[in-house]
């Protein structure tokens, strides 16, 4: 095999490699070798078929997979010899005039991860804002809790529907006079106010009362997912049946065993595990913040352009389809448009933070043990259907890539608690208002890092400062990123929603869907990309 160098620049490296045709007719001549017991033709005895007979019948076939074997081989010794670290998959083309018989000329195009030099871990100080637990806390909890738990009780048949009672209804729906799929329905219960169906139609069952008939004229939302819907004026015929209004929910024993507790006090005990939970989640945000932060002031280099931009492709697409929710999506967007630039320093930020936590666990021996990886695995395969979850765990089990993006987010939180372990840590008690702000105050800051402009004690060149703002979008972002470090609460079950009336922002993607990107803002989330998977090289072409 002859390789020779074609580009070398900044961390993108090409090279030509050229596998000889001896090469890849030895590798036919296994081939045939290892598939001759199985050949059958009529006339020779199983496993007596002559080589030469097999090379006729199956020749185009070998030649192609034996081709592949070279290019897969060929790859994987230039990898070792360069000692070449990609970044990602390389590139891989054959020759546009290869032909059987001849030597076989492909081009190696990649990206290699930079050399970083061992990130020292000395010397990191860290403040952690605790917040107590008490009994304010407690019951606030379960105040939440209750109201997500609401009861309605019959109304005095004379009252008129208000905001926030409940109505139960016939409808049927029509677009143009013709009723529709799924626009027709029994018994519906609709909480006045609640948001849930689409624009226009709660706000006119105000003043209505059992045994009323009345017509709504709404108009379907452009982005609601019925196709043929999509910004259709519809008439609903209705029914009112039942109205109910608010019932005051008294929180004793009573209500603590609806829930199927023995009394109020072990409600208190089970809300107090869960306040604590999210409490200690708001900890660790702030916590992993401010060590990410130091972290990038302290290191500059060059990352891999490929990783950069499949990151940034993440958070857009995390952006676009928030503000594609926004009451006027098309100034969101461009306003987000002008926020391109910030948000793609962020993604430069979480794939050099990646690569320095991956060098970091990889230089103190932090690893995912193998009973840990598997516990992943199975957790991940709970998303699909029964029927899916071994194809799921062997295909994990069988690729590394994708054993690789499911180890990462576990691999970078045993590093950063490796470096809590590390650091010098103070401790102050706050307020949950007061950690929930310092933690949003970083979302409304920039983009830490070298080159961002600031004093961060060490030397570099400052350049323009960029400002990380916050999507149009964005609702009660540090509650959800909290989230992301808690186990998750135990939730009321949610109302089945009717098809034809429910509102367009409320249709969620399948759970076996790979999960969306987080929140560009949300900045303690490195990107998993800086992981190192083995590289795979394409196909070739024909």
């Amino acid at each position: 095999m002859k390789t020779v160098e074609t580009l070398n620049e900044g961390l993108k490296r090409e090279y030509r490699v050229t596998i000889t045709a001896k090469d890849i007719d030895k590798r036919v001549d296994d081939e045939v070798k290892s598939i001759a017991p199985t050949v059958r033709m009529p006339g020779f005895r199983p496993g007596k078929v002559p080589p030469n007979l097999i090379r006729k019948m199956h020749g185009p076939a070998l030649s192609a997979d034996a081709l592949n074997k070279a290019i897969d081989a060929g790859v994987r010794d230039l990898m070792g010899k360069e000692k070449l670290r990609p970044a990602l998959q390389p590139a891989v083309t054959l020759a546009d005039d290869y032909e059987a018989g001849k030597d076989a000329e492909i081009t190696v195009a990649l990206e290699v991860l930079p050399d970083i030099e061992t990130p020292s871990i000395e010397g990191l100080k860290l403040e952690r804002l605790t917040v107590p637990a008490d009994d304010k806390a407690v019951m606030a909890k379960i105040e939440e809790f209750a109201a997500q738990m609401k009861r309605f009780e019959e109304a005095p048949k004379t009252k008129k529907a208000a905001t926030g009672d409940q109505v139960i209804i016939d409808f049927a729906g029509s677009v143009d006079g013709v009723a529709f799929d799924g626009g027709t329905g029994e018994d519906m219960a609709v909480e006045i106010g609640s948001g849930q169906l689409i624009p226009g139609f709660e706000d006119q069952l105000v003043g209505t009362k059992v045994g009323d008939e009345k017509v709504l004229k709404v108009t379907f939302p452009d982005e609601y997912p019925v196709e043929t819907l999509k910004g259709k004026p519809a008439e609903f015929a209705i029914t009112v049946k039942e109205l109910k209004v608010p019932a005051a929910s008294k929180i004793d024993d009573e209500f603590a065993k609806t829930l199927g507790l023995e009394s109020l006090d072990k409600l208190k005990e089970l809300m107090k595990d869960q306040v604590e939970q999210e409490l200690n989640g708001l900890t660790r945000t702030y916590m992993k913040r401010k060590l990410l932060d130091q972290l990038a002031a302290a290191h500059d280099f060059d990352v891999p352009p490929t990783m950069v931009e499949a990151e940034f492709a993440q958070i857009w697409q995390q952006l676009e389809h928030e503000v594609s929710h926004e009451e006027d999506p098309e100034a969101a967007k461009a306003e987000l448009e002008n926020d391109r630039d910030d948000y793609h320093a962020i993604a430069v930020r979480r794939v050099r933070l990646g690569l320095l936590l991956s060098e970091i666990g990889q230089a103190h021996g932090v690893q995912v043990s193998n009973q840990e990886m598997q516990r992943l695995i199975a957790q991940a395969a709970q998303q699909y259907r029964p029927e899916d979850r071994t194809r799921f765990i062997e295909y994990v089990q069988q690729d590394a890539l994708a054993a690789a993006q499911l180890r990462a987010p576990l691999y970078e939180d045993k590093v950063v608690d490796f470096l809590f372990e590390k650091a010098e840590i103070s401790d102050r008690e706050v307020t949950r208002e007061e950690i929930e702000a310092a933690i949003e105050a970083d979302d409304d800051g920039h983009v830490h890092g070298p080159g961002c402009g600031h004093d961060h004690d060490h030397d570099h060149k400052p350049a323009k400062k960029a400002a990380a703002k916050k999507p149009a979008a964005k609702k009660d972002a540090v509650k959800e990123e909290a989230k992301a470090e808690e186990a998750p609460a135990k939730k009321a079950p949610a109302k089945k929603a009717e098809a034809a009336p429910a509102k367009a922002a409320e249709e969620k993607p399948a759970a076996a869907k790979k999960a969306a990107a987080p929140k560009a803002e949300a900045e303690e989330k490195p990107a998993a990309a800086a992981k190192k998977a083995p590289a795979k090289k394409a196909a070739a072409k024909k």
